[in-house]
């Protein structure tokens, strides 16, 4: 094994350039009390926001305060990941968080302040041409308003605050801290004790023994805390109708959409199109069982390799040649700033000691975005660069072309660019590979990103909505009741033909997104759109690219849904996820005419 370096010995032209955005820590120093200055001046337009003249100063003020404050944040969290045993840098993270927090508070009476204005008086200011610039700040506050309370009640529910945590806090205890999971064999008979980590590496294990021992392993340690998780689970639930009652909003999914501005049939239309795809995910299990070679496929085989180990060395030059190619189609603006960006200081390759695990892209306003990674030679790591140049490009485009107060997308569009990206570089890998095993190899990669991305999530998105309005109707959702929905679904998305082992009925249980309420669709909805543009980009060419870097350049201007409208893809209709399952379906028939 090759010594990971210390952070010191990483040569320039492997780290990123933050120098960028800060050139020393007296310049951070300076801006740090740039607004701590700011925030004390803020304070006087208390009581002052029923004046045209008055809130436009105060806005362009929150908007400095909020740049800046991020550009803080920003610079000093990224130096604390390049080596985060490093105090220095451990501090300077901490004193930007409480940066943040004052900021946050100093900033706070803004919104309820305009919004104690009768509807005459905000409709006016809407409408005055000092304020047109803010014009989509102020409608979204008048859109909030049916919503928001009288001043004692907002500050009860402020209060209420810290209680409605309570569900998720004490499931995030029970999960990472007091759950305690046997040991298993791995493939060499060493007992190992089995954790989250290290579980999915065991389903990856080509010995079915050692797949469904850690399996069932898992979940009979889940199912021996079923009352408890299930106590958790249907407190989270009860604490969401409290809200959306509250708030009067008519149901917990409308209220959870509602941020977004999102209607409840892009959801539901979600699940009604997979459904009717389910015929594709069930031959798709099938043609599973057959290349496994096993009599009844169970859900322990769902992750076991169907390619002999297949070892596709890639090195970072060639990731960064080959992603640059497949990322031909969106054409030579697009492909000028990725050089840019490769060539530009905003990558930090490879690991180092103490370097912050996984990859991420991140960066603030006025300055390039950045991108860690952790690379490693291999197909992963190439997906995993085009994946963060999609995330970083999106914002460089929407940052160049909008204002800061829009330039920053929503979580509902934040998957598109990134997915999109992935699935240029699976079409062009695909369309170059003439070997069958590298093929198949690649097939299922893809394959296996829709069924965990798309079906997937989208039967964990319907099963948030089942005990959501089980619980809406009286119902009280009890462990069994859980197990009992959850296992059905798991029937109703993997086929008749699938052993669905009794202990998936626990899987629910171990899944902390459902703490975060109405939010896994988001992945199933962002990759069909990405889908459904890649498709139209191959299929379309040039008129489809402009629709697509219109769609990068708009940042957050207006609605999501709307954006993506205007760009090509109307979330609004079954149709972007019909695109994406019409391409799962190609790639199903490709990997079943390989398979014969």
């Amino acid at each position: 094994m090759n010594q990971v370096p210390k952070r010191s010995d990483v040569p320039a032209e492997h780290r990123w350039n933050l120098e960028d955005l800060f050139p020393n820590q007296q310049a951070w120093d300076q801006e740090h009390q740039e607004v701590k200055d700011a925030l004390k001046d803020i304070g006087r337009f208390h009581g002052k926001l029923n004046d045209p003249a008055a809130i436009k100063q105060c806005f362009e003020l929150e908007d400095k305060i909020s740049q800046h404050t991020e550009r803080l944040y920003v610079y000093a969290n990224m130096k604390h990941h390049e080596d985060m045993a490093d105090p220095t840098y451990q501090a300077l993270s901490d004193k930007s968080k409480k940066l943040s927090v004052e900021a946050g508070e100093a900033t706070s009476f803004i919104s309820p302040e305009i919004l104690s204005l009768s509807d005459d008086q905000l409709h006016k200011l809407v409408n005055d041409p000092q304020l047109a610039f803010y014009k989509r700040t102020l409608e979204e506050l008048i859109r909030e308003k049916q919503h928001v309370l009288s001043k004692a009640e907002e500050a009860l529910l402020a209060q209420v605050g810290n209680l409605s945590q309570a569900p998720s806090t004490i499931y995030g205890m029970i999960n990472n801290a007091d759950i305690k999971f046997p040991k298993v064999k791995n493939e060499k008979g060493e007992e190992v004790e089995l954790t989250h980590g290290r579980y999915i590496q065991f389903l990856e294990s080509r010995n079915r023994d050692v797949r469904k021992q850690a399996f069932e392993a898992m979940y009979g340690t889940y199912a021996k805390q079923k009352n408890t998780i299930g106590s958790t689970l249907a407190a989270n639930v009860t604490k969401n109708i409290f809200y959306s009652k509250v708030r009067k909003y008519p149901s917990t999914l409308e209220m959870s959409l509602f941020g977004d501005n999102i209607k409840k049939e892009v959801y539901t239309n979600l699940i009604d199109t997979i459904h009717e795809s389910l015929p594709l995910m069930h031959r798709y299990m099938e043609l599973r069982r057959k290349l496994m070679k096993v009599d009844k496929l169970h859900m322990y085989d769902l992750f076991a390799p169907l390619v002999e180990e297949y070892d596709l060395e890639v090195t970072y030059e060639e990731a960064k040649k080959t992603v640059k190619e497949s990322l031909k189609p969106l054409g030579e603006e697009y492909l000028k700033t990725l050089q840019g960006g490769f060539e530009g200081g905003w990558i930090d390759i490879y690991e180092n000691e103490g370097k912050r695990n996984g990859a991420y892209s991140w960066g603030a306003f006025g300055t390039h975005p950045y991108v860690l990674l952790n690379h490693k030679d291999n197909l992963n790591s190439m997906f995993t660069l085009t994946h963060e140049m999609g995330h970083a490009l999106h914002s460089y485009l929407s940052d160049a072309s909008q204002p800061y107060r829009y330039a920053q997308y929503t979580i509902f569009l934040a998957e598109v660019a990134s997915t999109l990206n992935e699935a240029l570089l699976m079409d062009y890998l695909l369309k170059k590979s003439t070997d069958k095993k590298e093929k198949m190899y690649l097939l299922t990669y893809y394959m296996d990103q829709f069924r965990t991305t798309v079906f997937r999530q989208t039967m964990f998105a319907e099963f948030e909505k089942i005990i959501h309005e089980k619980a809406e109707q009286g119902e009280t959702l009890t462990p069994q009741l859980l197990s009992q929905i959850y296992y059905d679904l798991n029937v109703q998305y993997y086929g008749k033909d699938m052993a669905v082992d009794q202990d998936i009925e626990m899987e629910w249980a171990r899944i902390p997104h459902f703490y975060n309420s109405f939010y896994v669709y988001k992945y199933a909805t962002g990759f069909s759109a990405a889908t459904s543009f890649a498709k139209q980009i191959l299929d379309e060419g040039q008129p489809a690219v402009d629709r697509y870097l219109g769609f990068l350049k708009s940042g957050g201007s207006d609605y999501s849904i709307n954006i993506l409208k205007k760009a090509g893809v109307d979330m609004s209709t079954p149709e972007p996820i019909k695109q994406a399952m019409s391409v799962f379906k190609e790639l199903l028939e490709q990997m079943e005419a390989l398979a014969k």
